[in-house]
């Protein structure tokens, strides 16, 4: 599943990467230059934006309107809509900054890229293919599982 993101969801786009999901932000684009992209591509447009919504829909370019004021609520909704895995695969893991892959990298080959208390306390690495962006499962990784946890609690309340 691709999913295209207006400007009004970039940090839900950063979940759905996490989540193995191929991403698209679109934060500089016009609507219908968004709509193009997402109808060659084949992708769902996530939105905000109740006008764009109707008229991404219009055009036949399937469109959902994301609601919940939360990351939870709305990480549970689209979870429900599109049977979202709220886990995180790290094999299928995307970068949230760039959407590319992320690979395991010897912990020896990104010594220089993190700080040293981190090369001391972790031993596995992961390395964004497009952006070099070097990841690992620190103190951050409590609070995404929380959130996930709290999102598929959610989800599972709306189905029942």
């Amino acid at each position: 599943m691709e999913i295209a993101v207006d400007s009004m969801l970039g940090r839900l786009a950063r979940w759905l990467r996490m989540l193995g999901l191929d991403t698209k932000y679109f934060n500089n684009l016009s609507d219908d230059e968004i709509l193009k992209i997402a109808s060659q591509e084949k992708r769902i447009i996530l939105t905000r934006d109740y006008q764009f919504f109707r008229k991404a829909n219009a055009y036949g370019v399937k469109a959902i309107f994301v609601e919940g004021k939360t990351h939870v609520e709305r990480l549970a909704n689209l979870s429900r809509l599109l049977g979202i895995n709220l886990e995180i695969d790290i094999e299928r893991s995307r970068c949230p900054k760039c959407n590319s892959n992320i690979r395991p990298v010897d912990k020896r080959e990104i010594k220089e890229k993190v700080p040293e208390s981190t090369y001391k306390t972790y031993n596995e690495f992961w390395i964004c293919v497009g952006c070099g962006q070097v990841y690992w499962k620190g103190a951050h990784w409590k609070r995404i599982n929380s959130i996930l946890n709290q999102a598929r609690r959610l989800a599972q309340q709306m189905v029942g």
